[in-house]
């Protein structure tokens, strides 16, 4: 029977020879005699798939005539197949001596052999040779210029290599089964994976304790007797999207679906729906932080190649809008997959075997730019990448440490290890390493809050605004969950605005200032307490007024009553909630800290607390619906003894008057 390999190497390497009249050396159309007989025999061998015979067959015409040039040709490719490369490499130089224009895949075919034996530099050459020869073979054309990138890739990574020292996270994660995919909440204690255990996958969750992950326990809510697979766990911990191929109803061959935590148990998984899923491959999700961006993979028409990296935004109604495709920049014609965007919002990280690399699957990261878009993605170095296939990967909220599956075995040298490939099932561990400061993400922190009413101390569902102040441009906006919490992780480097606001309630605000603090290693945990705006009392009932609301995004200049710019954002939802609610009157306070003479203080507090009530009447607010007053000094609220206690004290608020 013909071998699928022999016709390869028969259309391979004959079916575009060239053969020229005047030729000084021997072709499978001009041999004769006995040196006939030899080929013949030796052609036997290899469609017999007897290829040391068939070698041995060739080797006696090349001793009879060493430019018999598609004996040498058939000589070398049998030694490549057989994966004696350095042969190979020696047969297909002979090829180009006699004749570098007799077959020109000789030339691919001499940079594939010189590869497999790590010499990139002269394989580079070779697959250039093979761009610049005139082939048509668009296939090929397209290969060598991937692999022509890839080798001058690996010339410079070798020579650069970057840190990497992988540590195991220990025998309470890792088994005698395989344990890969990743995800981390936004607080580095929670630990979802994947377990594969004979031919069953399903996800496990661990717990930090005292700096050490607990033994993984099944998700029993989510797992079913089939193959649970890829999974991103929200940063707050309570929903996991995962691909599900075929164990629940879905759309096509691999659909998204989700659950979320209630009363402490993970509730049945639901289809996230069209037109995230579809008839395709949809799989590999990534979920932003504030859980209103879903990353996934899929082969979907419309895509780059064979598969791509889609995002799909949730809208205002809660449902998830079309996907779009990430673009040319991520997505090249081969695959790219495992996506995970980071707690930033701003650096994507993925697997592709379509960007130069090291070979098989590479780790990349990509930043996103001023518009929105991606910027050229970065390779992530060896030896965090190999000529073998990565696996995925995911990385801390604070960006220095990374997660990733490996089939690595403690104690081998870094860079020597064979790291395995969830996706074709090898055994794999779960590892974590530092990630040197270049392929870091930004810095981020957290916001985690619980709403409540300050009357009845019953949990609210409110909604949530981040606003950076600088740009006066919605950072995230989203809403309280079931409990009445909310987390927002913000990237430093900025400074932010709060609003938690509900209809019939006071707003409360605050105030991030992370524009300067760079090494922040501690999450924002707060009780916001939001007070329901009573209804009118009679006249006859004494004046009463609310508890201060403290406008924490209003700023002056220095020792000035001047309104500063970014002080519009909050005075706009003052002027808003006064609008809505026209039975509001409220008096606005202004407070200085012990700094200076105390007269000019109490000047100064009621200059200030005049000028928010001058902005709200210029914007249409009644006069007689506001009142200002200024306290000075004498109504501290922290201490006067710190930079940030003044600061506390330096403030205006506003109270509501019944």
């Amino acid at each position: 029977m013909i071998r699928l390999i022999t016709f390869f190497l028969i259309c391979f390497f004959v079916g575009n020879a060239i053969v020229l009249p005047a030729q000084d050396y021997t072709t499978k159309k001009t041999v004769k005699g006995k040196l006939k007989k030899i080929w013949d025999k030796g052609m036997q061998y290899n469609l017999k798939g007897e290829d040391i015979k068939a070698i041995k067959e060739f080797e006696k015409a090349l001793q009879i005539d060493d430019r018999f040039i598609d004996a040498q040709l058939q000589w070398a490719a049998l030694n490549y197949e057989l994966k004696r490369y350095d042969l190979g490499e020696i047969g297909f130089e002979k090829v180009l001596a006699i004749d570098p224009n007799y077959n020109k895949k000789v030339f691919y075919t001499l940079g594939l052999a010189e590869m497999r034996q790590e010499k990139y530099s002269e394989a580079a050459e070779h697959f250039k040779a093979y761009m610049e020869s005139g082939a048509k073979n668009k296939t090929l054309l397209a290969k060598s210029e991937r692999l022509y990138k890839n080798c001058k890739f690996i010339g410079e990574a070798l020579k650069n290599p970057v840190p990497f020292d992988p540590k195991s996270l220990g025998e309470n994660i890792n088994t005698k089964n395989s344990e890969y995919l990743p995800s981390l909440t936004a607080d580095g204690e929670t630990l979802v994976y994947t377990v594969r255990e004979r031919n069953d996958e399903d996800f496990y969750i661990s717990i930090k304790k005292d700096g050490q992950w607990q033994v993984g326990k099944p998700i029993h809510e989510i797992n079913t007797n089939m193959n649970e697979g890829a999974q991103s766990i929200s940063a707050d911990g309570k929903m996991i999207f995962f691909t599900d191929c075929g164990g629940r109803r879905g759309y096509g061959s691999c659909d998204l679906f989700f659950s979320e935590v209630r009363d402490g148990r993970w509730t049945p998984a639901e289809n996230v729906g069209r037109p995230v899923n579809g008839k395709s491959w949809d799989a590999q999700p990534s979920i932003s932080s504030d859980k209103n961006a879903l990353y996934f993979c899929s082969n979907r028409s419309g895509g780059k190649g064979e598969s791509d990296i889609w995002v799909s935004y949730r809208e205002s109604n809660g449902k998830w809008g079309e996907p779009v495709n990430l673009g040319e920049k991520i997505n090249t014609p081969g695959k790219e997959q495992s996506p995970f965007i980071h707690p930033d919002g701003q650096t994507l990280y993925f697997m592709s075997n379509g960007h130069p690399g090291m070979g098989g699957y590479d780790l990349y990261f990509s930043r996103k730019q001023k518009d929105g878009s991606w910027g050229e993605p970065q390779n992530m170095g060896y030896p965090i990448n190999t000529k073998n296939n990565e696996g995925a990967l995911i990385i801390s909220l604070d960006g220095k440490t990374a997660y990733f599956a490996s089939d690595r075995k403690l104690g081998t040298k870094d860079g020597d290890a064979t790291f395995g490939d969830p996706l074709k099932n090898t055994d794999t561990d779960l590892y974590q390493f530092e990630l040197y400061e270049a392929a870091r993400p930004q810095a981020v922190t957290y916001v985690q809050a619980k709403v409540y009413d300050t009357e009845t101390k019953a949990t609210l569902s409110a909604s949530v605004e981040f606003i950076e102040i600088e740009s006066g441009e919605v950072f995230a906006k989203s809403f309280t969950d079931y409990e009445g919490e909310f987390l927002i992780c913000l990237p430093l480097g900025k400074d932010y605005a709060l609003n938690v606001s509900k209809q019939k309630y006071l707003f409360h605000s605050e105030h991030f200032a992370l524009s300067e603090d760079m090494s922040l290693d501690k999450p924002f945990l707060l009780e916001i307490g939001l007070q329901p705006i009573r209804e009118m009392v009679s006249e006859n009932e004494p004046e009463k007024s609310s508890k201060p609301v403290i406008l924490k995004n209003v700023f002056f200049e220095t020792a000035k009553a001047d309104l500063r710019p970014e002080s519009l954002i909050e005075l706009e939802k003052l002027r808003k909630l006064l609008e809505e609610n026209p039975q509001l009157r409220i008096q606005l306070n202004g407070h200085t800290d012990n700094v200076g003479a105390e007269e000019d203080n109490l000047n100064l507090s009621e200059a200030r607390a005049k000028a928010v009530h001058d902005y709200l009447v210029e914007k249409g607010i009644k006069p007689t619906r506001l009142q200002s007053k200024g306290f000075g000094e004498t109504k501290p609220i922290d201490t006067n003894d710190t930079k940030e206690g003044r600061q506390n004290n330096r403030r205006t608020e506003f109270v509501v008057l019944n």
